[in-house]
């Protein structure tokens, strides 16, 4: 009977050798691994801690420029030659069912090595004490549907010999993450064409691949997935609860967050009593943080004089340089204080009452980005246009389909997410382009990119009661359809 004492000196032996090997034939793997490469650069921004267990020789840690690079390998032939080309990372050589780690990552990666594993859950389960609820654990493995390619690759010497898998599938994993206290973000299918091939390999790999039924053709399956930690309230501070530890474990953290409610308001004079009125406290407190935006009425005086009646309410007032919404919140969450950054539209369409909703799901960790949803409840007879609805049912699938994440309504004004997050999303801005005049898909993109969980929240989106909506239908919905299909070379077809 096999032991896992047994299976790991097979392994390591085995792996060994491979590093001892000198095989410059096989195109397979080495294409293979060159689009890995290129997926995990898509996922894991540079000058993160980033730990790989099973990293071989290094070359896909490196490529992704961490602060901290920390590689974890059983043979001990890999770890010398990572060591040897990359000295100014940490390599380890270490069993993954037992790390010894004193340290927390922001990126925990597992490349084809969860199907060579003697115990999954164990691997996972250590993984838990190197995660926060903030990292993101990234995997790939085979399909067995490739297990006869696999193996037919491997007789002609094209790619890298393997010995037995367990050929988990994406159920399999997502099942023993969850026994072990993670949850998964998203997961989706990679590879069609392990090949160097002109043309071809680039076509079926970007395109074809993330296409139904191609899509279930795949070489390999990725998956995202975050500690299912969760916050509550104790005494004035929040702490979290990892669900496969005991609750006195759980550490006390900081206070309660600050909260700013970012209000851009152009023409919107008269919604703003009901802003002061009706916006809630909410955490430590709430700061209200107005950006008005050259309106043709005299919503920044009534605004001004507003704040004057108030002193009781922390507020802030600015006036954009720029111009649309966009601008406007960017301002907004420059300038704003809090920990907790909230969008309400001054137009009232979304009622301030719901905002603790928005809060609780995103102190409680069920979310790490909360996108308000208007298409649920019924709507007042005139608060959406027909038209406008349809688009806005459109952009949803369309929306849903790149990220992964159900997205059901992409313009809600009302989005809700961690300060650090909105910083990290601003850093990479430039990767998507400066061109968003609303700032919803701005941050859809961005929270995209980062791999955080979004969450939806159904709120009943009312009637305007004053002045008029400054969207124009087909000039913003033309370029809202530009910005998806370049989202989509940026996001799905990379």
């Amino acid at each position: 009977m096999t032991t896992a004492l047994n299976y790991q000196k097979i392994r390591q032996t085995h792996w060994d050798a491979v590093a001892s090997e000198k095989n410059g034939r096989r195109q397979w793997g080495n294409y293979y691994h060159q689009r890995l490469t290129q997926i995990y650069k898509l996922l894991v921004a540079p000058g993160q801690k980033v730990l790989e267990i099973g990293c071989g020789t290094g070359d896909l840690l490196a490529k992704l420029k961490p602060a901290l690079g920390v590689g974890i390998d059983l043979s001990g032939e890999m770890i010398k030659r990572a060591a040897q080309r990359y000295p100014e990372f940490c390599f380890i050589k270490g069993d993954a069912h037992s790390l010894c780690l004193n340290e927390k990552f922001d990126v925990i990666i597992l490349s084809d090595l969860v199907n060579d594993l003697w115990d999954v859950q164990a691997v996972f389960q250590q993984i838990g004490q190197l995660a926060t609820s903030r990292t993101r654990i990234i995997l790939n493995t085979y399909s067995q549907l490739w297990e006869l390619p696999l193996m037919l690759a491997q007789r002609l010497d094209m790619m890298t010999p393997l010995l037995p898998q367990n050929w988990l599938t994406v159920e399999d994993n997502t099942g023993l993450l969850n026994l072990a206290g993670f949850e998964v973000i998203r997961h989706w299918p990679e590879i069609l064409w392990p090949l160097h091939t002109p043309l071809l390999s680039n076509f079926f790999n970007r395109f074809v691949s993330k296409i139904w039924p191609f899509r279930h053709l795949a070489l390999t399956n990725f998956i995202i997935a975050k500690s299912s930690e969760r916050w509550k309230v104790e005494s004035g501070k929040w702490k979290v609860e990892r669900e496969d530890l005991p609750s006195d474990l759980s550490p006390l953290t900081s206070d309660l967050p600050l909260v700013s409610v970012i209000v851009p308001a152009r023409n919107e004079a008269g919604n703003i009593s009901q802003i002061f009125e009706r916006t809630p406290e909410m955490g430590q407190g709430t700061e209200i943080v107005f950006v008005e935006g050259h309106s043709d009425d005299d919503t920044f005086a009534v605004i001004k004089k507003a704040i004057e009646d108030h002193p009781e309410r922390r507020c802030k007032l600015f006036q954009q340089t720029g111009a649309g919404k966009g601008d406007a919140v960017r301002l907004g969450f420059a300038r704003a204080d809090g920990d907790i950054l909230i969008i309400l539209d001054a137009d009232m369409t979304v009622p301030p009452e719901v905002l603790p909703r928005f809060y609780d799901a995103l102190i409680s960790g069920k979310g790490e980005f909360v996108n308000g949803v208007r298409l649920v409840y019924p709507m007042e007879k005139q608060a959406m246009r027909y038209l406008n609805l349809v688009g806005n049912k459109f952009f949803s699938l369309a929306f849903s389909w790149l990220l992964g994440q159900s997205i059901k309504d992409t313009l809600c004004g009302t989005k809700v997410l961690w300060k650090s997050d909105y910083e990290r999303i601003a850093e990479n801005r430039a990767y998507f382009g400066d061109f968003d005049p609303f700032g919803d898909f701005d941050l859809l993109f961005g929270a995209a990119k980062l791999n955080l969980k979004m969450v939806e929240m159904p709120i009943r989106y009312a009637e305007r009661k004053y002045g008029d909506t400054n969207i124009q239908r087909w000039r913003h919905g033309w370029l809202l359809l530009r910005m998806v299909l370049f989202a989509a070379g940026r996001i799905k077809f990379v």
